[in-house]
């Protein structure tokens, strides 16, 4: 690493200390040369996601829009905050160890479901409804009769 006061190559490592639950590292750095010292991070770098929305436009992954999706559906219902934040960190961890640059909104909005059927049916029916944009009573009715038969199934 390249000292900042005198680019002098020759530095070293004096402390090195974990830092944003493990996701980057803090060193500390003197320089053989000048004797400053200095701080550098090391985080892993990533590859931006890009979103393919229904329209055909892209856009870049969010996980705030996955946050408040979820927020929204969960309305006065109960589930926690704490398990709100584990479908959105569930999910934008699938989306980011796919190995993909671009993924389908659909792709996303079927993970987001898949995860908050287990934790609540009613928020589930919500952010479906929204999700595949039910038109009418009657596609509710086709998404509560599939939830109620697989209820059904597993008893």
């Amino acid at each position: 690493m390249k000292c900042p006061f005198c680019n002098n190559d020759d530095t070293k490592v004096i402390d090195s200390r974990s830092q944003d639950d493990n996701t980057t590292i803090r060193r500390r750095r003197l320089c053989e040369k000048c004797g400053k010292r200095f701080t550098t991070y090391e985080r892993i770098d990533t590859i931006p996601m890009t979103v393919i929305k229904n329209n055909g436009t892209r856009e870049m992954f969010d996980k705030g829009k996955i946050m408040n999706g979820i927020m929204k559906s969960c309305n006065k219902r109960p589930v926690t905050a704490k398990q709100i934040q584990e479908i959105a960190d569930d999910v934008e961890n699938a989306v980011m160890s796919s190995m993909e640059k671009e993924i389908s909104s659909q792709e996303i909005g079927t993970m987001v479901m898949e995860r908050l059927k287990q934790v609540d049916e009613v928020a589930y029916v919500r952010f479906a409804s929204v999700y595949r944009q039910f038109k009418d009573i009657n596609t509710f009715l086709e998404e509560l009769t599939k939830l109620l038969n697989e209820k059904k199934k597993k008893e």
